[in-house]
């Protein structure tokens, strides 16, 4: 407990630093105490919602995918890989195609979409034996793929200006973060952690083995329902915002179960935090490097997360 809480103070430090240097720097320096009105609309306007989102979005995945990888004992599971992210982004394409400039429609069919693609993925990967790992990441493929396919095939639904936006959202985008979009993700994302670490203990138990934890009390179904709906709400929460930013919910949980071990009362909710950081510092690398045009914040995250996705593959 300890080394655990020396890593949270370690993981703040290092949140509010990211924080920090994502709203100083960019394409240009921007500072809150500027006498400069364009600096300052800078600061409050565009960066603090944007870097906020951001913290969101890493929260929300990286929670997510820590559940996730506990209740299905796999290290690879992540809500991008299952199908969970292009389900709530299948959603949300919905939302913007029919239901247009309706606020709440995107985030209600993302959350939607996340669900109906993580029950198909789960459905998928039973088997009468229990839980497969080797058909649950290649149901995940599927998943993806097929859900990929629809949201290219109704793209073409879209005129050449949407089209753009839609496809740079689609990749990770925060630039165009707006304070509901903050507040709905940041209310996601506290609920889905409270609750999904109110489940760590169920979950340490389902990790040895699904019979297992049932001669010790735990209501298996009950805490896979339970984990499924948060990761769905918070990842469709996400995914409405940001669009599918991918590997945060694979890099973060794994680096920090070799850093505090595997108890989920503390790998959760430091998820959280971990995450965060992750994001802000990946958007920040996404923003300076090659200002002052923009990289999608999913190809950063993509591009440290696929080299540690093949090592996990080979390694399991």
């Amino acid at each position: 407990m300890k080394r655990a809480a020396k890593i949270v103070v370690i993981l703040l430090a290092v949140l509010s630093a990211a924080v920090a240097a994502a709203l100083l720097f960019g394409a240009e320096w921007a500072s809150p105490f500027s006498q400069d009105p364009g600096q300052r609309a800078i600061f409050f306007d565009i960066r603090l919602p944007r870097v906020l989102l951001g913290a969101c979005v890493g929260a929300s995945l990286a929670v997510a995918g820590a559940a996730l990888q506990a209740l299905l004992r796999n290290p690879l599971a992540e809500p991008y890989l299952l199908g969970v992210s292009n389900g709530a982004a299948l959603g949300t394409m919905l939302a913007f195609v029919v239901f247009g400039n309706y606020v709440f429609a995107r985030p209600l069919l993302a959350f939607a979409g996340a669900a109906a693609a993580s029950g198909l993925v789960y459905s998928l990967a039973k088997t009468r034996a229990g839980m497969n790992v080797e058909r649950l990441v290649l149901s995940g493929v599927i998943v993806t793929t097929f859900l990929s396919s629809v949201i290219i095939m109704l793209t073409t639904l879209l005129d050449a200006a949407r089209l753009r936006s839609f496809t740079f959202w689609l990749l990770g985008d925060l630039s165009q973060a707006t304070w509901s979009g903050v507040y709905l993700s940041f209310g996601a994302a506290v609920i889905a952690t409270i609750i999904l670490t109110s489940q760590a203990r169920a979950l340490n138990l389902m990790m040895l083995g699904e019979r297992d934890a049932v001669d010790f009390g735990v209501e298996t179904g009950r805490v896979r329902l339970v984990v499924f709906g948060a990761s769905s709400l918070v990842v469709g929460a996400a995914v409405a915002a940001s669009g599918s930013v991918g590997y945060v919910g694979l890099i973060v949980p794994h680096l920090l179960r070799l850093a505090v071990g595997s108890d989920n009362r503390i790998v959760v909710p430091m998820s959280a935090i971990a995450g965060a950081a992750f994001v802000v510092l990946a958007d920040l690398a996404a923003r300076v490097a090659i200002a002052p045009r923009e990289l999608p914040v999913g190809a950063v995250t993509a591009l440290l997360g696929a080299p540690l996705f093949i090592y996990l593959l080979r390694k399991n």
